[in-house]
């Protein structure tokens, strides 16, 4: 079951999801001519590329890494690893304006000194989702996860704990951050089917990255 978060969209505000959970709206608006170039140079190492599940399905969304580790799928299961499999080279850099960011929303989140050793990016067109999960490959659940979206509109979908549990629809627009962990940080959590709305600058496409402490 699900429900509708109606709350402030305005850049600036901090919205709770949780008691260390938090929506920080227009975070990234400052940067995002940097971010876009830098992305750019992510993608040239290590293209897009859609990875499939273990049990043999293809994901719908398309994703590359930066950073020392980077998160992969096969029929072998979900793990991080230091090199792209396609390439055989180690990912890409983080690149500077990535880490900074990841650092200030964590901070104004409440979690000063995260550093990120592992960058996930997720591009989404028209109709892509994500389905419930929870971030549970790492090693350490003390760090907290920074997610930064640009591009289309996407509806989030925050749970509990428990798949089955009771979940809000929070709609996350270019340039907003969302941060959980300390007591947050295993809640289930999706992204609904992309509608095609484009966005001024990125066209139909919605990226999204997702920094964590993986090892």
């Amino acid at each position: 079951m699900t429900f509708d978060l109606f709350t402030p969209t305005e850049p600036g505000a901090r919205e709770t999801l949780g008691p260390q959970a938090f929506v920080l709206r227009g975070f990234a608006l400052d940067v995002v001519d940097a971010l876009l170039p830098a992305i750019d140079q992510v993608v040239e190492a290590s293209p897009f590329r859609y990875m499939v599940t273990r049990r043999g399905f293809t994901m719908s969304v398309a994703l590359t890494n930066c950073g020392a580790l980077g998160w992969t799928s096969d029929r072998r299961g979900y793990r991080y690893q230091p090199d792209d499999p396609e390439t055989g080279q180690p990912w890409p850099t983080m690149p500077p304006v990535f880490l900074q960011l990841a650092t200030d929303a964590a901070k104004a989140a409440g979690f000063a000194g995260f550093i990120p050793d592992s960058c996930l990016i997720n591009r989404y067109l028209r109709g892509t989702q994500l389905s419930l999960h929870q971030d549970k490959n790492e090693r350490d659940f003390s760090a907290p996860i920074v997610s930064v979206s640009l591009g289309m509109t996407a509806t989030f979908l925050f749970g509990g704990q428990e798949r089955t549990d009771k979940t809000v629809k929070v709609p996350l627009y270019h340039g907003d951050v969302v941060v959980w962990g300390g007591a947050d940080r295993l809640r289930y959590h999706g992204v609904m089917p992309l509608k095609d709305n484009p966005h001024p600058q990125l066209g139909n496409r919605r990226i999204n990255f997702t920094f964590r402490r993986a090892g």
